[in-house]
């Protein structure tokens, strides 16, 4: 079948939109606590739900989800310089770090295998990490 020039431009036409993620919560307060105050991150909310303004414009979208589940996998990844003075930082600013079967490190950082990592949960459980850029 010949390629039309429909075609190829059905195949890109999400290519230039300014996509972003999102990820659910059982309490928008809370999140909006956590991330603004514990995190510090920017924050805005619009029809009660918030968006994170993270760095180089990338946004992600909190919502509110009556029958919220954690996810099971990371929601966000933090770049950091050091795994283990962000780890401190962010115990000091009331953040618990998991600690995972097979980590051996007292603070919970994973050094043994691909990139050194921390993780942590927000207030409706979902995964966040601080990784070594």
């Amino acid at each position: 079948m010949p390629v039309t020039r429909r075609t190829i431009q059905e195949e890109r036409m999400l290519a230039g939109s300014p996509a972003f993620h999102g990820f659910s919560v059982d309490d928008i307060p809370a999140a909006r606590a956590f991330y603004a105050d514990v995190l510090g991150l920017e924050v805005s909310e619009e029809n009660g739900m918030l968006w994170l303004h993270l760095a180089q414009g990338t946004r992600t979208l909190v919502y509110p989800k009556r029958d919220h589940a954690p996810a099971t996998y990371t929601v966000l990844n933090f770049p950091v310089p050091d795994v283990e003075a962000a780890v401190d930082a962010l115990v000091e600013r009331g953040v618990a770090f998991e600690h995972y079967p097979g980590i051996d490190d007292p603070k919970g950082i994973q050094r043994a295998w691909g990139p050194t990592i921390a993780w942590f949960t927000d207030p409706a459980g979902n995964v966040c990490s601080v990784i070594e850029e």
